[in-house]
């Protein structure tokens, strides 16, 4: 595997890949976790989603699928994260909403996993946002 960057192993892709797999059956679940988590922690994010938050849910998970179900593929995805992240700049996402997000996606996890979100599965989820975000962030203007 060529281009990874050191802090994310092929264990923890794996990790990712085995977590996000057992969540996706309750995908909506999650979504619905995650976006609840997120605006009880910055009420403000809500005014950036004014449209049909199920249909926002499943864009949420389709990227996780995308961007986390094959980390393998981190060179290949990585134009697509960028302009993700512009994108998100342009409805006016702001680099500090990105530990809101991280920490709002954990806790969805946590709770979908119950006891299969391990300090392991835990630790390898923040080594993959890390690296989304940071590709995401790369792409915007600003």
């Amino acid at each position: 595997m060529t281009d990874l960057p050191p802090s994310l192993t092929p264990q923890q892709m794996a990790l990712v890949q085995g977590s996000l797999a057992r969540a996706l059956p309750e995908a909506s679940e999650v979504a619905g976790l995650f976006y609840d988590r997120l605006f009880a922690l910055d009420p403000s994010l809500r005014a950036l989603f004014l449209g049909d938050m199920a249909a926002q849910g499943r864009k949420l998970v389709d990227t996780l699928d995308v961007f986390a179900g094959d980390l393998t593929r981190l060179p290949a995805l990585r134009p697509a994260m960028r302009r993700l992240g512009q994108r998100h700049a342009d409805y006016g996402v702001r680099p500090e909403h990105y530990a809101t997000v991280s920490e709002a996606l954990l806790w969805a996890l946590e709770q979908a996993l119950g006891e299969g979100f391990t300090p392991e599965v835990r630790g390898a989820w923040e080594a993959a946002y890390a690296v989304i975000a940071r590709e995401m962030l790369s792409g915007t203007n600003g």
